[in-house]
């Protein structure tokens, strides 16, 4: 049996949205610990094993990821038959591969520095910047209703996360608005 260690309004939803969604939720165990807030609230918690007190962070036997794009990529090729991923063979798999470390890479620290105000050419010239980051989903988006074209993927579940953790603090374009609106009904 797998372990996830998660708190409630935090990264680790998507994950936790993720193993209802793939249909396991009996294969694995999800212990809610608690973690250190934004607001300075909380603090870690000795039962969660992730090394700086974060989650998500899934245990498998003597085998442990963290962060999400690694879990979800653990999950979804452990569990192909989801149909969320895309596995090794699978002629989406670059793409699918691709959009999860763009969130990580990109979409994250570009949506947090742009929530915080934050701007500098050094940071543009490595992440881009907001209406980089919408514009390269629109491009996406252009080919289906979904990143990966007509099927709801992993990929989507967490490129549109904080666009619907935040809601109308995401500035968004139409297209990318419509795209939340669907992820959303399939998440809900």
């Amino acid at each position: 049996m797998m372990t996830l260690y998660h708190a409630p309004q935090s990264r680790s939803d998507s994950i936790v949205t993720l193993i209802r969604l793939m249909n396991i939720r009996d294969q694995v165990d999800i212990v809610d610990v608690t973690i250190t807030r934004q607001d300075g609230s909380g603090s870690a918690d000795p039962q969660n094993p992730h090394p700086e007190g974060k989650v998500p962070y899934l245990a498998a036997g003597d085998d442990h990821v963290r962060e999400r794009g690694a879990i979800i990529v653990y999950l979804t090729d452990r569990f192909p038959d989801s149909g969320l991923g895309r596995p090794v063979g699978h002629p989406q798999r670059g793409a699918y591969l691709s959009w999860l470390f763009y969130y990580q890479g990109v979409i994250e620290p570009v949506a947090l520095l742009h929530h915080l105000k934050i701007d500098h050419p050094a940071l543009q010239a490595t992440f881009r910047d907001y209406g980089t980051m919408l514009q390269r989903l629109e491009e996406a988006l252009a080919d289906g209703p979904f990143l990966l074209g007509q099927q709801f993927s992993a990929a989507d579940l967490l490129c549109v996360s904080p666009f619907l953790f935040f809601g109308d603090a995401m500035p968004v374009t139409p297209a990318v608005r419509d795209w939340v609106g669907r992820c959303g009904e399939r998440l809900s």
